[in-house]
């Protein structure tokens, strides 16, 4: 009778906004517009204080949404860090309108924990704290029973949207959505509710997530690098007194009342901008966006006062330890964003440092004279720092790699730079605003950027033109003025054995989970009429052309006619496990010149031009791209040419190259994804598998600069492909390659080799490497049957609704019910060559101390599967929805095809799944799990620490481990 209830109030709500929809249409809505801007951007500002930004661009009947609002850590009370990131987690746990099943019961037992909270936070005594905390535990669990866990996320999925996420930095959240066009008014009218009545419930176990999230950051060690620098240089204001993660102390301690307190000083509309970018009308889409967010009352806003920073007078020097290879980082402190500091900042970035030109690309990578190096300016609102990083070659110490920058910075202070890099820089810049230009979500980042730093818009549109007005004498002057030798920070980050205490999770009792409940808000959403976007898929003879050159090359053809760049590819069937060496050689022709060029003035010619090059060597495929500025298409394919064909042997760069990928192999090994990586790849190929065929430091040692020029030059001799995605019609782009593409008239053959096979899975056992960090990484695989096109759609559906997102059964049982990692999933993979095998997999990383409760609850998921009928009708009803709203662009257009066409389809595979989907049962993807998963042998992966894993436990329940050392999974 309570649904009931809620459902007739919920309905008098929308007749009542249908009727104040009409008014709120009849209203005359003014908005701002700024000439020759790429965006084409409408800005409202609602009588709330709601900014609202709108660009259309409909490249797809999709839109880009974030909710913003300029509150971050910079925000949190010092006495609750964390407190801004921590609620952003708690604003995807529903209102009193849904999430629930019965408001009216839940809520008293949400007070009372609230309540219980702030007691637990003021005790000191353990034994008391403990009895407190298991006094929450239990009414947790009870109120839970009222919960409808994940029911944001359904929502997001019954209207069809994805890419549900958020994130929250020093001073501002985002929360964001992709949607359909066509479903605008449920987006807008559900955020408008969260916004409004945000529910805090679920709050332990949500804890507990957050507590995974701070102990992976302490082994974190880039993050933990750039918070010491922070500290450094912002020691009297939040940017270095606190972490966006917040203290270990303050997160053992939440207060309900605080987060609400904090909800209602930041969380209004006159704090806040919804951004929209892609296929809408704007001046309908205004009137839904006032219809349900207008009705946000606007406060005023807390002001807040730092005390002034410090003057730094000498050079402050901090060190940081972790487990990684170390490395070095400088900064120095500037004004904000807004500031006039930050066009110069941004114009010295780039002549230090933008890939290929700048002083410190030239003088220190592509000589090999530290490991890496780079120049960056971080961005805030009341401060930005602007930082050089490098990490050191081997025999070389930090203190000289901190030399070597700052000699680049001294080469900058005496001008001594080209006047053409200022010029080029620009071009660059007006490369990537055409790109961005075309992309309805990269619009929305640009925009929603410039909302939540404070930004004024016309600067933002104006930028690069105001970048191009300075001049090398204004940056020499300002280079002087503010890079001292005496007012930076310096981070040494070494490696070795961190010190922390690991953020302690007390026990739990996994919430109760009401998989199948609805609150009236999704049944309405569920069953409401909308008409139906209808699916556009590719047909392959009228969207991909193509056409042969002189010398029998498939040229593979897609029009762009949204701007005027390209992008063209040669690919090989031919890679890494056909020639070891291939892989060394495309990163080595970076470092070599030609016989009139060096390996400066080709980088330097390719910056110029607006176009770059890479070479890039898979497994089984090696492609080598190029793209940029069309006009220059001609004299950069030229150039490329050159470089491959004309490669000069340059023995003495290759020492340098030979020693430095050696250090930084050797360094790789010290990395936790890294090592996750080569156990994988152990366990599901054995002893011989591809992490391992690689070349040896020894083979390494013995390699000849002309015979790596020459394992490139030799491709040229190989059937390949051509890959063309650009203005220039097909014609013009066949002949340009039979012009300067030059390969013999008759290519040698190619067939593909597939060099490893899986082992088969047939009995349960445990491959374990040490791995001395706060987390544990485990995964599961299980060698599947061989490649089936019928089993294609089912597999993508048992994903979706098992393992592949926030709705699916593994986040909800692994994350929100038991608290056990900050992210988990589960996949069954399908090959991408037809020749090969399923694979099912899965992942989570926990603490040391919950693996057997992890592998547990992921093998009790895997052989007794939750079948929800409605998390299934939404699984397949996402899939649906993504592809009637999927459009495919650009490059991706040929990919798509030569994938089908590896694979054995004549058509768009979407086409197949459209149809096939709706189809499938519940009960099918029941019996997919029976027959392939479902009490099935794995072999389990755990990289952890051996001292605090129960092996005996592990062993009795998971089968016999097989402990692996580095040199078992590395041969470097």
């Amino acid at each position: 009778m309570k649904n009931m209830a809620m459902l007739l109030r919920f309905c008098l709500f929308l007749v009542l906004s249908g009727s104040l929809s009409l008014a709120v249409a009849q209203k005359e809505y003014t908005y701002e517009t700024f000439e020759n801007d790429p965006y084409n951007t409408r800005i409202y500002t609602l009588d709330n204080g709601l900014k609202v930004y709108l660009s259309v661009y409909d490249d797809e009947p999709r839109i880009q949404t974030y909710v913003s609002v300029r509150v971050g850590s910079r925000h949190d009370p010092a006495e609750t860090t964390g407190l801004a990131h921590y609620f952003e987690h708690l604003m995807f746990k529903g209102t009193s309108t849904f999430g629930t099943i019965n408001w009216e019961a839940e809520a008293p037992l949400l007070d009372k924990i609230e309540a219980l909270f702030e007691v637990y936070r003021a005790e000191t005594d353990t034994e008391i704290r403990a009895r407190i905390y298991r006094e929450i535990d239990s009414i947790s669990y009870i109120a839970s029973t009222y919960a409808i866990p994940n029911e944001y996320q359904r929502l997001m999925s019954a209207i069809g949207s994805t890419g549900t996420n958020a994130f929250t930095s020093n001073d501002f959240t985002s929360y964001i959505e992709n949607i359909p066009s066509n479903q605008l008014e449920f987006w807008a009218m559900i955020q408008a509710n969260r916004f409004s009545d945000p529910v805090i419930r679920l709050f332990h176990t949500e804890l507990e997530t957050v507590y995974e999230e701070k102990n992976m950051s302490l082994t974190n060690d880039a993050r933990q690098a750039s918070e010491a620098l922070y500290r450094g240089l912002f020691p009297y204001h939040p940017y270095g007194t606190q972490t966006t993660l917040g203290d270990a102390e303050h997160l053992k301690n939440p207060s309900i009342t605080n987060i609400k307190r904090f909800f209602e000083q930041y969380y209004v509309p006159n704090n806040m901008a919804v951004v929209m970018s892609g296929d809408f009308d704007p001046d309908e889409a205004i009137i839904i966006i006032d219809k349900h967010f207008g009705s946000l009352k606007p406060r005023p806003l807390p002001e807040l006062s730092f005390p002034e920073q410090p003057t730094i007078t000498q050079p402050v020097e901090l060190e940081v330890v972790g487990l990684q290879a170390e490395n070095l980082m400088m900064g120095w402190r500037f004004d904000g964003i807004n500031s006039d500091d930050m066009p110069m900042l941004n114009m010295i970035r780039m002549i230090l440092s933008n890939g290929r030109a700048g002083l410190i690309d030239q003088n220190l990578n592509r000589n090999m004279r530290v490991q890496a190096a780079n120049a960056s300016v971080r961005n805030m609102v009341d401060y930005s720092v602007f930082t050089l990083a490098g990490r050191n070659n081997r025999d070389q110490s930090l203190d000289e790699v901190r030399e070597l920058l700052l000699e680049q910075l001294e080469l900058l202070k005496r001008g001594e730079f080209p006047d053409w890099l200022l010029e080029a820089a620009i071009n660059n810049l007006r490369l990537q605003e055409m790109r961005s230009v075309e992309s309805y979500r990269s619009r929305a980042a640009i925009i929603n950027r410039a909302f939540m730093n404070s930004r004024d818009y016309e600067d933002v549109i104006r930028y690069i033109d105001r970048l191009s007005t300075i001049t090398r004498e204004q940056v020499v002057e300002f280079a002087n003025k503010h890079f001292r030798t005496d007012n930076y920070v310096v981070v040494y980050k070494r490696q070795g054995q961190p010190q922390f205490e690991p953020v302690e999770k007390p026990e739990i009792t996994p919430i109760h989970i009401n998989r199948d409940d609805e609150s009236p808000l999704l049944q309405m959403v569920k069953a409401a009429t909308i008409e139906p976007l209808e699916p556009v898929f590719l047909n392959y003879e009228t969207d991909v052309s193509t056409a042969t050159t002189s010398n029998n090359l498939n040229v593979f053809y897609a029009h762009n006619d949204a701007n005027p760049t390209f992008s063209l590819l040669y690919r090989w069937e031919k890679g890494s496990h056909h020639n070891k060496v291939l892989p060394f050689a495309g990163s080595f022709i970076n470092y070599i010149g030609t016989d009139t060029l060096s390996a400066e003035e080709i980088a330097n010619a390719f910056y110029r031009l607006a176009c770059s090059f890479r070479v890039q060597v898979g497994n089984e495929q090696t492609t080598i791209s190029l793209s940029g500025l069309s006009e220059n298409m001609e004299a950069a394919m030229e150039l490329l040419e050159h470089l491959i064909m004309d490669a000069q042997p340059d023995e003495d760069a290759l020492a340098r190259f030979v020693d430095s990928r050696k250090k930084a192999r050797h360094d790789s090994k010290a990395d936790q994804r890294t090592n996750l990586s080569a156990l994988v790849s152990y366990a599901t190929y054995g002893r011989d598998n591809p992490r391992r065929f690689t070349l040896t430091d020894e083979e390494l040692d013995q390699l000849a600069a002309a015979d790596l020029i020459e394992s490139l030059k030799n491709l040229w001799e190989y059937e390949h492909e051509v890959i063309f995605y650009g203005p220039e019609p097909i014609e013009e782009i066949t002949r340009i390659v039979d012009k300067i593409h030059e390969t013999p008239q008759q290519l040698k053959p190619t067939e593909r080799l597939s060099r490893f096979t899986p082992l088969e899975t047939t009995e349960n056992r445990v491959f374990f490497a040490h791995y001395d960090a706060n987390q544990s990484f485990l995964q599961t695989v299980s060698k599947g049957k061989p490649y089936d096109p019928e089993m294609v759609a089912v597999a993508r559906l048992y994903n979706t609704y098992f393992g592949g997102g926030m709705n699916a059964i593994v986040f909800q049982e692994m994350r929100e019910k038991r608290g056990l990692a900050y992210s988990a999933w589960a996949r069954y993979i399908t090959p991408a060559w037809p020749d090969e095998h399923y694979r099912n997999t899965s992942f989570i990383a926990t603490q040391n101390d919950k693996v057997v409760d992890a592998f547990s609850a992921f093998n009790e998921l895997f052989d007794n599967m939750p079948l929800s009928e409605s998390s299934f009708r939404l699984a397949q009803e996402q899939m649906i929805s993504n592809i009637r709203n999927q459009r495919i662009r650009d490059t991706q257009i040929i990919f798509n095809f030569l994938t089908a066409r590896r694979m054995g389809h004549t058509e768009d595979i979407r086409k197949a799944l459209f149809e096939q989907i709706p189809l499938l049962t519940l009960q099918d993807v029941s019996a997919f799990n029976q027959q392939f998963i479902q009490n099935q042998p794995r072999t389990y992966i755990i990289l952890g620490n051996e001292n605090l894993i129960d092996f005996e436990e592990v062993e009795r329940l998971f089968g016999p481990v097989t402990r692996l050392s580095a040199e078992d999974l590395f041969v470097f």
